[in-house]
C-alpha cells in the first residue's frame, strides 16, 4: 500500500512517578479519520525504534501506534543497583496505561492528528517481556508465591490484544534461575478475558523454561480471552525478525514468515475492534504456520 505515515519522536510523557518522564513514538497515516490505536510494548532492551516491519504494516493498513521506552530499554542505562530495578516489571504496566491516560498529548504530538485517533478501538501488543506487559491490561495477573492472584490491571479501555512469543506459565515451569531472579513469571491466565491474539513459534526454545516452545502458547490454552492462536513452523523467538529489519537478535530470519504475522496480526486486530470488518474469517497462515481458534 501506498500510504504516507508521519513519525514523531521522541515524544515525552509526563510521569514524575517513575524517575524519568516516558518516551514514546508516535506514529499514524498522514490521512484518514477514526484511527484505531495500538500501543506496542518492546521485549527486554528494546526501545520505541523497534518493531519496525510490525509499525510500517500496521500504519499502513490504517491503525495509529504508540511505543514507549521502558526503563529496561539499553538505550536508558537503569543498571541493577537502581531502586527502581525490582519493580520495572510493574512500571512497564504503567507505562501503558500512562499512554491511555495521556491520549490528548500524543496526539499533540504529531502534527495533524489531533481528532483523529478512535479512543473506542484500543488495542495493546508486545513482544516476549513486552507480551507479559500487554497481557496484564487484557487481564492477566501475577501470582504470588503461595499461588495467590495479585492486582488485577486490567484496562476497559483495551478492546484486543496481540501477544507475540508471551511467555507461559511459572512455578515448577520455570529454570532454577528464571523462578531465582524473576518472580513475577509467574501468570494467571485465567482472567484475561479480552479478545487476544497469541503467535508463537514452535522452535521457540527458551533458556528460562524446562519445558518446550509449547510453553509460549500456555496464554492461549489456559485463558478464555486469548481466543486464536497462530503457530508459525520453523520460528523462534524473534518470529522471523519481527523486531526490525536485519537485527543481529534474529536468529531465524525469514521475510515470508514476518509477513504472514504482519497480515494475520492486522486481520485480528481489524475483526477484534469492529465485528462488522470481516477481515479474520478470511485470514490464513500461507502454508508457513497454522491457526487454531476457539
Amino acid at each position: 500500500m501506498n500510504t504516507v505515515v508521519l513519525s514523531a519522536r521522541p515524544v515525552l510523557l509526563p510521569a514524575p512517578d517513575r524517575g524519568d518522564d516516558l518516551r514514546v513514538r508516535v506514529t499514524a497515516p498522514a490521512g484518514g479519520g477514526k484511527l484505531p490505536l495500538i500501543v506496542l510494548s518492546h521485549g527486554f532492551g528494546g526501545s520505541l525504534d523497534g518493531y519496525a516491519p510490525l509499525v510500517d504494516h500496521w500504519t499502513a493498513h490504517g491503525f495509529a501506534v504508540v511505543q514507549p521506552t521502558h526503563l529496561d530499554s539499553r538505550t536508558l542505562g537503569v543498571t541493577p543497583d537502581d531502586p527502581r530495578y525490582g519493580d520495572i516489571w510493574r512500571i512497564r504496566v504503567r507505562d501503558l496505561t500512562r499512554v491511555l491516560d495521556h491520549l490528548d498529548l500524543v496526539e499533540a504530538a504529531l502534527p495533524g492528528l489531533a481528532g483523529r485517533l478512535d479512543r473506542g478501538r484500543i488495542a495493546v501488543a508486545g513482544h516476549s517481556w513486552g507480551a507479559q506487559t500487554a497481557s496484564m491490561l487484557l487481564g492477566a495477573r501475577v501470582l504470588d508465591a503461595g499461588g495467590v492472584p495479585g492486582e488485577d490491571l486490567t484496562d476497559p479501555r483495551v478492546r484486543a490484544g496481540v501477544l507475540f512469543a508471551v511467555p507461559g506459565t511459572g512455578g515448577a515451569d520455570l529454570t532454577p534461575f528464571a523462578a531465582e531472579h524473576f518472580a513475577f513469571m509467574n501468570p494467571d491466565f485465567t482472567g484475561l478475558t479480552t479478545p487476544t491474539l497469541v503467535v508463537a513459534g514452535d522452535k521457540d526454545q527458551s533458556a528460562l523454561s524446562v519445558r518446550g516452545p509449547e510453553w509460549f502458547t500456555d496464554a492461549y490454552t489456559l485463558s478464555p480471552g486469548a481466543r486464536s492462536l497462530l503457530t508459525l513452523h520453523g520460528a523462534e523467538h524473534s518470529l522471523g525478525g519481527i523486531t526490525g529489519y536485519a537485527v543481529t537478535e534474529t536468529t531465524d530470519e525469514s521475510p515470508e514468515r514476518v509477513e504472514v504475522i504482519r497480515r494475520v496480526s492486522t486481520a485480528f486486530l481489524r475483526s477484534a475492534l469492529d465485528p462488522a470488518d470481516p477481515s479474520w474469517p478470511a485470514a490464513d497462515a500461507g502454508g508457513l504456520g497454522r491457526i487454531d481458534s476457539k
